[in-house]
């Protein structure tokens, strides 16, 4: 005797709910990781931030301490990714990425550290290119900062790191999907890089006027 289609329905409908119950499952967990990578980017930004400030101070070890601590996060950003690949693309994920990059590569530059990799840095590299393009933007700001304290000792080395960091990134000429708008990146760089080595090259020129000027006065003293 045929079963009756209520019986047909039933059966046909155990292992949907079986397979229900697994979804759910799995976007319950997705979900969770998804609220933990969200509270990990804005503590790292906040950190990132906290180092960047710390630099321009001069208050080194407290910029290290603040870096220390948002390492700790990163490498939990890492392995939730490797173990859900679908957050690799996210734009908070990327923004943590890039702002903790540009945190230690600032401080590298500044300070005359050696530039960490990326792999060091357990960031991609669409995250660390664009981070090494925006840390010319904190580069130009200690050397505003040094031009304010009339101290140009450092601003040569700076201007040169500025213009070899530009030089490397018009070289990378891949498509905006791969490296994260780079493009738009280096040509900010480059503005900022012009206009950098314009007020640089006005601080030297007065600062060669003046020491014209004093050796003129010692000169007319001795008369």
């Amino acid at each position: 005797m045929a079963p009756r289609p209520e019986q047909e329905l039933s059966v046909a409908l155990l292992p949907f709910a079986e397979i229900a119950e697994s979804i759910l499952d799995e976007l319950s967990r997705q979900d969770q990781l998804r609220e933990e990578l969200l509270r990990l980017s804005r503590t790292i930004i906040r950190l990132a931030a906290q180092s960047i400030r710390a630099i321009h101070r001069g208050e080194r070890e407290l910029c290290k301490t603040h870096l220390a601590e948002a390492e700790h996060s990163i490498l939990r950003v890492e392995r939730i990714v490797q173990r859900s690949p679908r957050f690799h693309s996210s734009g908070y994920v990327a923004d943590a990425q890039k702002e903790y990059a540009e945190a230690w590569l600032s401080y590298a530059l500044i300070c005359n550290k050696q530039i960490p990799c990326p792999e060091e840095l357990h960031v991609p590299e669409a995250p660390y290119l664009n981070a090494l393009g925006e840390a010319v933007g904190e580069l130009r700001r200690s050397i505003l900062d040094s031009l304010r304290r009339e101290d140009l000792a450092c601003c040569e080395d700076w201007l040169e790191s500025m213009q070899q960091i530009y030089e490397f990134l018009v070289t990378v000429d891949y498509p905006d999907a791969l490296t994260g708008g780079l493009r738009r990146t280096t040509d900010i760089v480059r503005r900022i890089l012009e206009s950098t080595r314009a007020d640089l090259t006005t601080a030297f020129r007065q600062q060669r006027l003046q020491e014209s000027l004093e050796r003129l006065e010692k000169g007319l003293e001795g008369y």
